[in-house]
């Protein structure tokens, strides 16, 4: 069996901000060549990873099968509200275990927050794949990883052995970007 493929999607302020100080992402930070390249790689993932506050709220969301990372619960277990989901507490089960449950144990997962998911994967991405709208300024809020605005988010990916890849333009008029950070061989 093939290892998973694990690949995280984020867009962040100039300031490397994903979210208002209210932990909402604003309108601002919303662009349609983001939204269909984030709902694009999401219809081609396995399986998706979030926070209980992270969700994609698309229209293709209910048909996904999730692992949602939550403290309400000792391990691992079914989500009583949703037969697609798993819930998983890191506390209590390695990810392999949410994996097993979710009965998803290769092809493609995707991270899609928040920080602390993020952060919790950062030596395991094959692919981070970082959008940026740099007009987009958001002092105060939700930083994409811990350790953000102190360093960047550029330089929190090189230190966990992520290289830069060529920058993609997904919104010409706003400048807004995405650039895969792979694993270094």
């Amino acid at each position: 069996m093939t290892a998973p493929l694990i690949e995280g999607y984020v867009i962040v302020s100039a300031d490397g901000m994903l979210a208002g100080a209210d932990h909402v992402m604003p309108d601002q930070l919303k662009f349609e060549g983001d939204k269909q390249f984030f709902t694009s790689a999401l219809d081609r993932a396995d399986l998706i990873v979030h926070g209980r506050h992270s969700y994609e709220d698309q229209p293709n969301s209910p048909q996904r099968n999730r692992i949602i990372v939550t403290r309400t619960i000792n391990a691992v277990a079914p989500d009583p509200s949703n037969p697609k989901a798993t819930l998983w507490n890191p506390a209590g089960a390695p990810f392999e275990a949410a994996c097993d449950q979710s009965g998803v144990r290769s092809g493609t997962i995707a991270i899609i927050g928040g920080p602390v998911i993020f952060a919790m994967f950062l030596d395991r991405y094959d692919t981070f794949w970082l959008s940026q709208a740099p007009r987009v300024h958001l002092p105060g809020g939700e930083a994409c990883f811990p350790g953000v605005p102190r360093k960047t988010p550029q330089e929190i990916l090189t230190a966990h052995g992520l290289r830069a890849g060529e920058a993609q333009i997904l919104d010409r008029t706003h400048g807004v970007t995405v650039t895969p950070w792979r694993r270094a061989a």
